[in-house]
């Protein structure tokens, strides 16, 4: 895997991590998370004039990707937040996680990427690691657990999300291999918000926007330019490397929400979660040098 891809990729998962931990400090996720959009774009709209690479017009294809790039990531996150709601997190987790069997199939199929044997040891790792960090203990019968009760809708949900990520990732990495990452990302961003904002203005959430606000606006102002960093790296590193690989790299990212768990939160870590973490490093390692 590119050095530099892999770079990116990683401080992305840092990222990645440090605004998921800014969500878990907020009151009303879902507001807090809407207004983490409106920080991000903000700065990405405010900067854009000072940046030294020149907006080029969107063509037809790139404006697909990027729709149906911001379609999934808001879709992921209703079905992710579905099936939270009605099942246990040792269940939904695990599936939701089932986007990175799909992502290198869809590579090789739709992409024509290759991968190198030590590359595919490394995503096996890295989903085994991904997948098995929220169950119980390490066992058979715990493995297979969350998907004994297939018609049980929060066990739907969650491999809806998992199989709807795959294809946003991707419709990004077709998106930027002929477009700049960067303004792909500020226009991916940008449609996000506002199919977010479809579902943030109804009744329900309207009284939260202020209150949100109001209570956490430092986290909201810190939270633009850790997002926007997030997304860029990201986007740059898969411009760079095959989006088989991307994206189990990126899932470094649960190693370090273990990490700030442990050191920050004070979370109990237990076995599973630190030899998850200890398969997910291995399998980053043997794609860096696969």
């Amino acid at each position: 895997m590119n050095p530099l891809a892999f770079t990116l990729i990683i401080i992305s998962a840092v990222m990645h991590a440090l605004w998921n931990l800014l969500v878990k400090r907020s009151r009303h996720k879902t507001v807090f998370i809407w207004w983490m959009f409106v920080a991000s774009g903000g700065l990405f709209t405010l900067t854009i004039p000072f940046l030294p690479e020149p907006f080029r017009r969107p063509d037809t294809h790139t404006l697909l990707m990027v729709s149906l790039g911001a379609v999934c990531f808001v879709l992921y996150h209703l079905f992710n937040g579905r099936a939270y709601r009605g099942g246990d997190l040792s269940v939904v987790y695990p599936l939701c996680q089932t986007s990175m069997i799909y992502v290198p199939i869809w590579g090789m199929t739709l992409l024509g990427e290759r991968l190198s044997l030590p590359g595919v040891c490394g995503i096996l790792l890295v989903v085994f690691g991904t997948y098995s960090i929220q169950l119980q203990r390490l066992s058979l019968g715990e493995l297979v657990r969350p998907f004994r009760n297939l018609r049980s809708p929060s066990v739907r949900d969650a491999l809806a999300a998992g199989f709807i990520y795959s294809i946003g990732s991707i419709a990004e990495k077709s998106g930027v291999r002929n477009y700049s990452p960067l303004y792909f990302t500020y226009m991916l961003v940008l449609i996000m918000f506002f199919l977010m904002s479809f579902n943030i203005f109804r009744p329900k959430y309207r009284p939260m926007i202020k209150e949100e606000l109001r209570e956490h606006w430092r986290l909201i102002l810190c939270s633009g330019p850790i997002m926007m960093a997030s997304f860029l790296t990201f986007r740059y590193g898969l411009n760079l490397s095959p989006v088989s690989y991307a994206v189990p790299v990126r899932q470094v990212s649960i190693v370090v929400g273990v990490l700030i768990g442990i050191l920050f939160l004070k979370e109990s870590f237990g076995r599973i979660r630190l030899i998850s973490a200890m398969f997910i490093m291995a399998g980053a390692a043997l794609i860096k040098f696969g």
